[in-house]
């Protein structure tokens, strides 16, 4: 198969050529198992450098749609749904320690400098005006900030509209069941973050624990439940450590799309993602859907400080009315001088910066432990 590189759009080589090879692994013209050709005959075909060719392949592998294996070369290994029902016989859950209670990580200290920089700003030129209340959804610089960083960092194109502001993952995921009739029913993982259960069990609503297996939900559970939304954490579940693999994730939006008599929603809680070792973020199952049903959360707790409780979701375009009939009246639990000091990050390129210094970080420590 022929490849080419367009060299009059500013989107790098590789890029393109991960994005094509990524279009026929997907597609079935690269079957699973099949050997792709060599970084030397990639190379020579399309015109760029191995280095070029070793970079695109460098990417498939970091999001699950290839492997490298030694001496052999580079293997597609993107399953179809078929695979994937004959090979997750086995729950994966069984065999987990899934005695934390929260989630424990190292924390990456945001510089302490610049936050109490941000703060002296917003006080220097909002002055009073930190003092009026936010309007419910939060406010609209912040939520102008958030759609901009999530379109340029995580591939996700949505209007400040569809960005609500709130205190922490709970809250927000107390605002989704609120926004769905009481009819709905819920997936999630088995095992899962136990405040997901909590705040499900405390609403009164409906859910069913699916089963993980080592690269998500245990595929035939995904198929006979019967919740019309599944909260999941593919970029890495708490407490397994799971991530869904390439698969996993197409499997899921197959999943959401399917029509059926109730239009099935996903929430996305993609918690920790920012610091991935991989040098492009995975993809998010927002952007890999086109048919507005995915609900993304994220917050600021990894990212920033556990104590900043301030939390984020996207909601589709379509639930937007839903959201402002149903939950309109509610204030916005996040203070607005915080909100402005978050703006003041993000815009300032402060939160970025750090984000990228903790991966590199990461990605040196993790070489140095392998070497």
């Amino acid at each position: 198969m022929k490849y080419k590189i367009d060299t009059n759009i500013k989107k790098p080589a590789y890029l393109q050529l991960y994005e094509e090879i990524k279009k026929d692994i997907i597609n079935g013209s690269i079957p699973y198992g099949s050997k792709l050709p060599s970084k030397r005959i990639l190379s020579e075909e399309t015109g760029v450098s191995v280095i070029t060719a070793e970079h695109a392949y460098s990417l498939l592998c970091d999001e699950g749609y290839a492997e490298s294996r030694e001496r052999s070369g580079y293997f597609s290994v993107f399953k179809p749904e078929e695979s994937l029902l004959q090979n997750d016989d086995i729950s994966y859950y069984s065999t987990l320690d899934i005695s934390k209670k929260e989630p424990s990580y190292t924390r990456q200290d945001f510089p302490f400098s610049v936050i109490s920089k941000a703060m002296r700003k917003i006080l220097a030129d909002y002055g009073e005006e930190i003092m009026i209340k936010s309007p419910n959804k939060g406010c609209m610089e912040l939520r102008t900030a958030i759609s901009k960083y999530l379109e340029r960092s995580r591939g996700i194109k949505a209007s400040p509209e569809q960005i609500i502001i709130g205190s922490g993952a709970e809250y927000l995921y107390g605002l989704i069941v609120e926004m769905f009739s009481k009819n709905y029913i819920y997936g999630i993982e088995n095992p899962s973050y136990e405040k997901i259960e909590q705040v499900y069990k405390a609403k009164g609503v409906k859910y069913e624990m699916l089963n993980l297996t080592h690269d998500g939900i245990k595929s035939s559970d995904l198929k006979n439940t019967n919740a019309s939304v599944l909260h999941i954490t593919p970029y890495r579940s708490f407490p397994s450590g799971v991530t869904a693999s390439a698969s996993k994730r197409r499997e899921y939006i197959k999943w959401v799309n399917e029509n059926t008599d109730k239009k099935r929603f996903i929430v996305e809680d993609d918690f920790e993602s920012e610091f991935t070792l991989s040098k492009k973020p995975e993809d998010t199952l927002y952007s890999l859907s086109d048919n507005d049903n995915i609900i993304y959360l994220n917050t600021f707790s990894m990212t920033i400080s556990p104590s900043i409780r301030t939390g984020y979701m996207v909601i589709p375009k379509s639930l937007i009315e839903t959201f402002d009939i149903k939950l309109g009246f509610y204030s916005c639990t996040v203070p607005t001088f915080e909100q402005y000091v978050l703006t003041e990050l993000i815009g300032s390129g402060d939160f970025e910066r750090h984000i990228n210094r903790v991966r590199r970080k990461k990605r040196k420590s993790e070489s140095q432990n392998n070497g």
